[in-house]
């Protein structure tokens, strides 16, 4: 029995999905030793073929794009960052709270880690999407 392919990339495909979407555009796409060096920089050393045994699933998923030069593959995110934030927001939304964005933003804003100067910028983008309402 082979294991179901999901929309939402597993914690290791999203550490990958990041070393990529945090790259400068002008270094993509990006063989698999330079993903492979900046995951153990991030603390994440990986032997070389379990690097590219994660990355050609996550092309299967869609979420790599795979390129061959000469005798290697390179690869470039083709899930985008807001896309792949959007449907992480999405499920947390409906499974942990319901559906409610009201719970959802109360235990937001009741969380230790937030400090005045993002409650300032919350507070501004709530006022924007308030205004865009009532145009």
């Amino acid at each position: 029995m082979t294991k179901k392919k999901t929309g939402k990339p597993t914690a290791l495909e999203l550490l990958i999905m990041k070393v990529l979407w945090k790259a400068d555009k002008a270094s993509l796409p990006m063989a698999v030793r330079e993903i492979r060096n900046l995951l153990e920089e991030q603390g994440r050393p990986l032997a070389h073929t379990s690097v590219i045994t994660v990355l050609n699933i996550m092309v299967t998923k869609k979420f790599l794009r795979r390129t061959k030069r000469k005798n290697a593959f390179y690869f470039s995110p083709k899930l985008k960052q807001d896309t792949a934030e959007t449907r992480a927001i999405g499920e947390v939304l409906n499974h942990v709270f319901d559906g409610s964005a009201q719970s959802l933003m109360l235990a937001l804003l009741g969380h230790d880690d937030i400090g005045p100067d993002d409650l300032a910028e919350l507070q501004e983008l709530i006022e924007q999407k308030i205004n865009q309402g009532m145009e």
